[in-house]
């Protein structure tokens, strides 16, 4: 018969034979919520990192939320229902203006791989005049996008077209061919789909607008009260960019995966495309900042925008850390 001494002294030594390491990362382990404004390639790298058990190599459980669009998360994040989020700089600076504390950490992307798909019969950018374009809500980076290009093409996006909330992809991309709309931003490999349906590409975003893309924010807040859990966070993603990039098999996975893809050529094509575009050491770019504050400044002409730093609205430090520290390096060492 085992005796209740023997049983305790049983499990003890079970305790003492498991790894050290797994009680460690068990009990490192930090709750957070990732804010998602769109299931879409832009944002891959955070369900890539989930999948690959990246978030919890570096101590974290990261729970990816997904929302429409950076207007909705950007007040996700200020309210704290989510730490960190891939939200476009233009929110942000509007957030900051307003009095937000929220900062940019980096640009993962030197552009947005995003485009205009229109009907066939629109070939001039003055053909949108009384058309309905299908975005996923006002103030997300579609939004923006289409805003910004259509006052460089001369058009007034408040009164020459309508601009309509849709949702993600999937949807406009429905719309769009079912004619409820005639116009729609999408990202690829959306775009590749209504382009093999017969719409054409009126605006190719990564080509046409100087906007540093896929970003990472946070608020100034969180850094003060835990640097160390945002730094945990930027380890992970920064590792997650560089195992996308060196694992193709396991990316293309979670391509198909999180875009419910059953095409593999597609996959392979989405994974080539933001592989090679995909930076390695992310700094946030302040150069090309210069027209999210045209843009900023259209929206806000209380505020002189021009006037403020885009140190007032990013904090390099953190990659800046990891990069001279050698960890970037050794994440592409063989």
């Amino acid at each position: 018969m085992i005796t209740r001494r023997f049983f305790v002294a049983l499990l003890l030594g079970a305790a003492l034979l498991a790894p050290i390491s797994l009680f460690a990362q068990t009990r490192s382990l930090k709750k957070i919520h990732v804010g998602v404004p769109a299931v879409s390639m832009g944002n891959i790298i955070i369900f890539f990192s989930k999948e690959a058990r990246i978030y919890e190599k570096h101590g974290l459980d990261a729970e990816a939320v997904v929302m429409s669009g950076s207007g909705i998360a950007s007040r996700a994040l200020i309210a704290g229902s989510v730490v960190i989020s891939p939200i476009t700089t233009p929110a942000v600076m509007s957030a900051v203006l307003a009095g937000s504390d929220m900062v940019i950490l980096a640009h993962t992307m030197p552009g947005v791989i995003q485009s205009l798909m229109v009907r066939p019969d629109i070939k001039r950018p003055e053909d949108l005049k009384g058309k309905t374009i299908g975005v996923t809500t006002f103030g997300s980076l579609g939004d923006f996008l289409v805003r910004y290009m259509a006052k460089q093409k001369g058009l007034n996006p408040d009164k020459d077209f309508t601009l309509r909330q849709i949702g993600a992809d999937p949807e406009r991309l429905i719309s769009l061919r079912q004619g409820t709309i005639q116009a729609a931003t999408l990202s690829h490999p959306s775009f590749i789909l209504a382009q093999r349906a017969g719409f054409r590409m009126l605006w190719d975003f990564f080509r046409d607008v100087e906007y540093p893309w896929s970003e990472i924010a946070t608020t100034r807040t969180l850094i003060k009260q835990d640097r160390d859990l945002v730094m945990r966070y930027m380890r992970a993603h920064i590792e997650g960019i560089a195992r996308f990039k060196l694992e193709p098999e396991l990316a293309k996975k979670v391509i198909k995966k999180t875009l419910r893809l059953d095409d593999d050529s597609l996959a392979q094509e989405s994974w080539e495309l933001f592989a090679k575009h995909r930076l390695a050491a992310p700094y946030p770019n302040i150069k090309g900042m210069k027209t999210s504050y045209e843009y900023v400044a259209t929206l806000r002409p209380d505020v002189d925008v021009w006037k403020h730093k885009p140190e007032e609205f990013v904090d390099s430090s953190f990659v800046e850390e990891l990069d001279k520290s050698g960890f970037i390096k050794k994440l592409y060492e063989k």
